[in-house]
């Protein structure tokens, strides 16, 4: 029983020898070496279907991309949350300001939507205002 790919297992039945099945073959002087050839250059073929659909993985459709665009402005919310009630108990919020930088610095997704995008960009400006104060708190103590 041999696997030759997304196909299945098939039964292979040859004259060959059984070290032969492993894929490593000395060349002989005959004529099948071209033949022993073309077989091994076939299974190539099974790793670009695999390449392709790796590919299509990779292509983010606009549903996902707006996902993400919501869920990255979620979460600098959260942080400016953390960051306000580690002011308010009289805390620097420093953990939580590195948190908020890291969420601004991540790559945000353009959305089709003009409306998410002038939102979006509220919360971006506002988180970097929120690190800019601090900054000058920083340098000022």
């Amino acid at each position: 029983m041999k696997v030759t790919g997304a196909s299945g297992p098939s039964s292979t039945q040859s004259s060959r020898p059984a070290r032969a099945a492993s894929g490593f073959s000395v060349p002989t002087a005959g004529g099948s070496a071209p033949a022993a050839q073309a077989a091994a250059a076939s299974g190539v073929a099974g790793v670009a279907d695999v390449s392709a659909l790796m590919a299509l993985q990779g292509v983010e459709d606009p549903t996902e991309r707006r996902r993400r665009a919501i869920r990255r402005g979620g979460g600098l919310l959260d942080r400016l949350d953390e960051l306000k009630l580690a002011l308010l108990s009289g805390e620097m919020g420093e953990g939580a300001l590195e948190r908020l930088g890291r969420g601004l610095r991540e790559e945000r997704p353009i959305d089709a939507d003009p409306e998410l995008n002038r939102l979006l960009d509220q919360i971006d400006l506002r988180a970097a205002v929120e690190l800019a104060k601090a900054d000058l708190r920083r340098n000022a103590a």
